[in-house]
C-alpha cells in the first residue's frame, strides 16, 4: 500500500519544528529515523495531514554524561548507543540498543523515535523505566520533563501533547558502584522480544544488594517496574535463593494473561523469571 497524501516539511531548527507543529495541530507527525512511522504510513494506520522531518535538526544527537546523569538526545541513533562506551551504571542502555531489530534499523532508528512510539516491546523504554529517566519535551509553550514511569500511558500512547517534541532523555542511576544490565528473549535475532528485563543494583562490601532496579518489557501495555521484587532483594546477599525469590516475585508483577499468538501469559511469566535470574546473576558475578 501507499501512504495517504500529506504535506511534507524538512525542518532546519528546533524552533522551526515547534512552529510547524503549532500550525499543523493534532494531525502532524514527526519523522526522524522513520523505522516506526513509515510502516504505519504505508499501511495507512497513521494518516497525518503533515509530516515534519526533524532528521537534520542540529544539537539533538549528543550523548553526554554530567551531574550524575546520562543525557541522550532524541536523534541519537541506536547504533551510536550500541557502540558508545557505556559501562557500569549505563551498561543497560548500550546492551538494550544493541538488541533493537537488525543493523539497518539501528543505523536509522533514534532514541526519541523509539520512546515516542511507546511500543511495549521497545527495549529503550524498559531501560528508561528501570533507570528513572526523565523525558524532556519542548513546545512553543516551553519545556517540561516527564518521568518515564508517567510517560508511557498505553501501547503507542505517551504523555506528550500533540505540539510537543521529545528532545532528550536523562537517565539517572546511583553512584558508588551501581551497575545495570539488559536481557531479553526473542525466537530469532532482530525479532520482537517475548519478554525483556532491565536490572541494576549496587553491591556493598558484604555482598548485599542496594538500589535495586528491575523493569520488565513485552509483558504489559507499558514497561512495568517490579517494585515488590526490588524491595525483596534490597539489603540481601545475592545468593542463589535470594535471586530466585526475587525473580519469582518479578514474574508475579506482570499479568500478560491474554498473551497472543506468539506466546501465552504463562510462558511470558516464566521467561521473566528466567531473565531476571540471569540479569541478577550477571550483576553478582561480573566484577
Amino acid at each position: 500500500m501507499k501512504p495517504a497524501p500529506f504535506a511534507y516539511a524538512a525542518a532546519e531548527s528546533l524552533e522551526e519544528v515547534l512552529a510547524l507543529l503549532g500550525e499543523a495541530g493534532d494531525d502532524a507527525k514527526l519523522l526522524a529515523g522513520g523505522q516506526s512511522l513509515l510502516p504505519l504510513l504505508a499501511y495507512r494506520l497513521a494518516r497525518p495531514s503533515h509530516v515534519i522531518d526533524i532528521g537534520a535538526v542540529p544539537a539533538l544527537d549528543a550523548i553526554d554524561e554530567r551531574d550524575g546523569r546520562l543525557r541522550v538526545g532524541a536523534l541519537v541513533r541506536h547504533a551510536a548507543l550500541e557502540r558508545c562506551e557505556l559501562n557500569g551504571r549505563w551498561q543497560a542502555v548500550r546492551e538494550a540498543a544493541a538488541l533493537i531489530g537488525h543493523l539497518p534499523i539501528r543505523m536509522r532508528g533514534t532514541l526519541g523515535g523509539s520512546l515516542a512510539h511507546a511500543d511495549p516491546a521497545g527495549e529503550l523504554g524498559v531501560v528508561a523505566t528501570a533507570l528513572d529517566a526523565d523525558i524532556v519535551l519542548r513546545s512553543v509553550r516551553g519545556e517540561r520533563t516527564v518521568p518515564a514511569a508517567e510517560f508511557f500511558i498505553a501501547p503507542l500512547i505517551t504523555a506528550a501533547a500533540p505540539d510537543e517534541v521529545l528532545v532528550e532523555a536523562r537517565f539517572t542511576a546511583p553512584a558508588g558502584g551501581f551497575r545495570s544490565v539488559f536481557e531479553e528473549f526473542s525466537p530469532r535475532v532482530g525479532d520482537f522480544a517475548y519478554a525483556s528485563v532491565a536490572a541494576g543494583c549496587r553491591v556493598d562490601a558484604d555482598g548485599a544488594a542496594h538500589d535495586v532496579r528491575i523493569a520488565l518489557g513485552s509483558v504489559g501495555p507499558t514497561p512495568i517496574r517490579a517494585s515488590a521484587a526490588e524491595e525483596s532483594l534490597t539489603g540481601s546477599a545475592l545468593h542463589d535463593a535470594a535471586i530466585a525469590e526475587c525473580a519469582r516475585m518479578a514474574a508475579t508483577a506482570c499479568d500478560p494473561s491474554a498473551g497472543d499468538w506468539h506466546a501465552d501469559g504463562e510462558y511470558r511469566r516464566a521467561l521473566v523469571a528466567s531473565l531476571v535470574e540471569r540479569a541478577l546473576t550477571r550483576l553478582r558475578d561480573t566484577p
